[in-house]
């Protein structure tokens, strides 16, 4: 086996050898089809990113693959009989996740979003232990938020999927639908209504992001990112000082974007610092303007840089909980309960358990915990999760859970016979005996998903094995298709007859199916939900936050003895500790003075002669250029005001400093939709 598989290694090798080989003789021949595919992307308008598709790549290699004179598809074949096939290869993937149902139930998933006319789009997908699947696209603005049609359509949806199929009804946690989905609860008594759990973390981490202190430290950065990209001098200069790193890391939701960008930004600190001191950027003229000195200030600010590791060690516990709610195979319902305890219990040990510190956050989460995401299905996954209950003993005896376990069991059995006998069959799961002791089923047990080990060694207890699979093969969020606005728009417009409208609706269902099939089938199992790796903290949540001379004191280079402290007085941005409005600076106005006042006020002077001195004289010791003869007469600046990005899309202003009033416009830079997949964040 080892033999064959050097074997396929070394043709791969010099397949890829050959193909280079030919690349570089036949580089005209290779720019002349670029040209052709690149013309074609152009015209069509079609997304930059669709050129990392493996679809594209599977066709540009069958393309090839025929070689001379391939015949291009007719219009009527594109959308005739080569769709008709598509459709019977999407069924027949479809098929098999649509049996699962009858045997171990599944979820329907209501996705909800506006689309550029304002319409409500409700994307309608169906989960199981074999994957999700998406059955279609309903334009709901007329109804959405009139709470009995909204029933009704959910009503409707249970019907069609089939009752005694439906463990759980997932759908956005507004108002209209929590009361639609308290009138499914009344009239279908063996099934489950919950609100997303994805909206919920992310409704906590947009609830934090309100913080005073997180909000100014988010918008800093938003203003620090987006002025980089603003410019193509300072996106270059990125470049070369990062090593071609994005600064911007998006996700589906917005804090989630916000958390992966400031992680960036940290992970970049002293590239960055040394990209704003270097001698590219004091020559250019960018660094002259409002802008840019406001920029420059922010990143050589100590207070910024404690503030950001503040919210990384708030958020990223919280972001984990995200990502392990949105994944796919390993279904979050068994590992929710305990995440959100382990996010807690990591938050309290990044600050020393010292609750003054996050004694906000805390309030902010167990409130959405309580009044959203604590659920009997996620009680009862817990307990019925063998790699939390076995390492818990005494978890039959908290109340909590166990009250949701048998109102689970009282919901989803139907009959009294059936739910003794689960009863009976609880104490030897409980006690490990039979099946559920062996030696493979407890190795298995942390390192298998929950419903497939149930799958697997349950038989012993055939009824409690039945609903422990129904239990936690559900799904807990409704993040599960891509929301494509082209897409969407063509299928829901009202200018189309039925036969076109039902090719796009076919369309549609052959896009998505076969995405998410695809999403399913490479996803590793051992993705990011091993709880273990929520209490380890990279190393820039270890620092200490108090500790303000050990975050000045990082070295400007490992070789050199000058730390960041000195840079920063040298380049004028030193910034009191706890700045007051009472309190007035004896020194030279500083680049932080910039940011005070309101529109009609006339800012300090952005930098001493004295300060401009030193960084020349830091710059020259760095061999970089000597910049000692630059502006040495010390001019006082008027500048127009500065735009501070917003974060949130809330009317109203926050101030950039803790105490420091600055009129607040609005940022574009973070929207709403960040498109592509749901949240698979790298």
């Amino acid at each position: 086996m080892q033999l064959n598989e050097t074997t396929v290694q070394k043709r791969r090798k010099e397949k890829l050898r050959q193909m280079n080989t030919r690349e570089d003789v036949d580089k005209a021949a290779v720019a002349q089809v670029h040209k052709y595919i690149a013309r074609f992307w152009y015209q069509a308008g079609l997304p930059f990113n669709l050129i990392q598709s493996q679809y594209f790549k599977d066709m540009v290699e069958a393309i090839g693959a025929y070689g001379k004179h391939l015949p291009a598809p007719s219009f009527h074949g594109i959308r005739g009989p080569l769709l008709s096939k598509e459709l019977e290869y999407t069924d027949s993937l479809v098929k098999p996740k649509k049996k699962e149902w009858s045997r171990h139930g599944c979820t329907i998933m209501l996705d909800g979003w506006t689309d550029q006319r304002q319409r409500t789009i409700i994307n309608v997908l169906v989960s199981s232990i074999r994957g999700t699947i998406f059955v279609k696209s309903i334009d709901a603005t007329c109804f959405v938020k009139t709470e009995k049609k909204l029933f009704k359509l959910l009503d409707s949806l249970v019907d069609e999927i089939g009752e005694e199929h439906v463990v759980r009804v997932v759908t956005d946690n507004g108002s209209n639908y929590v009361a639609a989905g308290k009138m499914l609860m009344e009239k279908r008594k063996h099934l489950y209504w919950t609100p997303c759990a994805a909206q919920c973390i992310n409704l906590m981490l947009e609830d934090i992001g309100k913080l005073p202190l997180i909000k100014e430290t988010i918008q800093k950065g938003i203003s620090l990112v987006g002025y980089i990209h603003s410019h193509t001098f300072t996106l270059n200069l990125l470049e070369t000082f990062t090593n071609k790193k994005e600064l911007m890391r998006p996700a589906v939701t917005r804090f989630a974007t916000s958390f992966l960008t400031l992680e960036r930004i940290h992970e970049e600190k002293d590239n960055l610092r040394r990209m704003f001191t270097s001698v590219e950027w004091v020559q250019n003229t960018l660094s002259k303007d409002a802008k840019g000195r406001e920029v420059t200030e922010i990143v050589m600010m100590t207070s910024f840089w404690e503030n950001v590791v503040y919210i990384l060690k708030v958020m990223e516990p919280l972001v984990r909980v995200l990502r392990l709610v949105v994944g796919e195979k390993k279904l979050a319902i068994g590992y929710i309960y305990e995440a959100m305890e382990k996010a807690k219990e990591t938050i309290g040990g990044s600050f020393e358990n010292n609750e003054q510190r996050y004694g906000d956050i805390f309030k902010i989460i167990d409130d959405r915990w309580n009044c959203q995401l604590h659920s009997p299905l996620h009680a009862a996954g817990h307990i019925l999760n063998p790699a939390i209950y076995y390492d818990n003993k005494g978890l039959e005896f908290d109340f909590k859970v166990t009250k949701g376990l048998h109102d689970c069991i009282d919901r989803l059995v139907p009959t009294e016979e059936d739910r003794n006998k689960i009863l009976r069959e609880l104490s030897i799961y409980e006690k490990g005996e039979d099946l559920f002791g062996i030696e493979l089923a407890q190795r298995l047990r942390k390192d298998m998903d929950p419903a497939q080990w149930w799958e697997s060694f349950g038989a012993s207890a055939p009824t409690l094995q039945q609903l422990a699979i129904k239990i936690l093969g559900s799904k807990c969020s409704a993040f599960g298709c891509e929301r494509s606005r082209t897409v969407f728009e063509k299928l829901h417009s009202k200018k189309r007859n039925s036969l076109e409208h039902q090719k796009i609706h076919d369309s549609v269902y052959v896009k998505y199916n076969q995405k998410l099939h695809e999403r399913y089938k490479h996803i590793d199992t051992s993705d990011p939900i091993m709880l273990n790796d929520i209490d380890e903290c990279n190393e820039w949540l270890v620092g200490e936050m108090e500790d303000v001379d050990g975050v000045g004191r990082d070295l400007v280079l490992n070789e050199d003895s000058r730390d960041w402290d000195t840079v920063n007085d040298a380049f004028g941005a030193g910034e009191p500790r706890t700045p007051t409005r009472s309190k007035k600076r004896k020194e030279s106005p500083t680049l932080s003075s910039c940011v005070r006042g309101s529109k009609k006020d006339t800012r300090a002077a952005s930098t001493s002669r004295k300060g401009k001195c030193k960084l020349a004289m830091l710059v020259e010791e760095r061999e970089l250029v000597d910049v000692e003869s630059e502006d040495r007469e010390s001019e006082q600046e008027h500048a127009g005001n500065i735009d501070v990005p917003n974060c949130d899309e809330e009317e109203g202003s926050s101030s950039l400093d803790a105490n420091d009033d600055v009129d607040e416009d609005e940022d574009d830079y973070v929207g709403e939709d960040f498109g592509g997949d749901e949240l698979y964040i790298v």
